[in-house]
């Protein structure tokens, strides 16, 4: 049995560090995955940022309510989800991802949480070191057939580890370092992978 493993931001909704930091003018902010390979130190240096500028995480969660799925997203996982089980495994939270998952109908999302007090965001509580690849060998220990995509750094050990995987619009960068992965750039290509992942 097939199981599909997609990553969230970048592939299914846009960025959502990219958008808070074009909605504040705070530059610093738009550092992503695809920059920065950690994702711990990627994450404790935003939370110096929020910090230093007094950010709430009640501004945070407005500018995602605002955001939508990328073009053809939800068709594409209307169909994908009509055959195959999925699971969206991202480095997000769960307090940004809810207004997104809405607008997703609800996919299956595995992603870390916050520590909140009076609206500041805290720390962050991460699920489990390397969740993802993590993820993905439980899921084969299961006996699925395990099919992932993901555009970032950050994918690359749940890619890696996949039975099957695709890079979903890469930065060029990722493309260059990784020849050997197989790159779609459209929800045609990345449907059309799932289904024959074997060609």
């Amino acid at each position: 049995m097939r199981i599909v493993c997609l990553d969230l931001e970048g592939v299914l909704v846009p960025e959502i560090w990219i958008a808070f930091a074009e909605k504040t003018g705070v530059d610093e902010l738009t550092r992503t995955t695809r920059d920065e390979p950690d994702y711990e130190v990627l994450m404790r240096y935003r939370l110096e940022i929020l910090n230093k500028h007094g950010f709430s995480l009640s501004q945070i969660q407005d500018v995602i309510e605002s955001l939508d799925p990328l073009p053809g997203a939800l068709d594409f996982l209307d169909e994908l989800r009509s055959k195959y089980e999925l699971i969206i495994l991202s480095d997000t939270f769960s307090e940004f991802a809810r207004p997104l998952m809405r607008k997703l109908n609800f996919p299956t999302l595995f992603c870390h949480e916050l520590k909140v007090n009076n609206d500041l965001i805290e720390d962050i509580k991460l699920r489990l070191p390397d969740h993802k690849r993590k993820s993905v060998q439980y899921f084969q220990k299961l006996n699925f057939e395990v099919v992932a995509a993901g555009d970032s750094y950050n994918d690359l050990g749940m890619l890696k580890t996949a039975d099957y995987c695709m890079f979903f619009s890469p930065p060029e960068q990722l493309v260059q370092e990784y020849p050997d992965i197989k790159v779609g750039r459209d929800y045609t290509s990345l449907l059309s992978f799932i289904e024959s992942p074997h060609s």
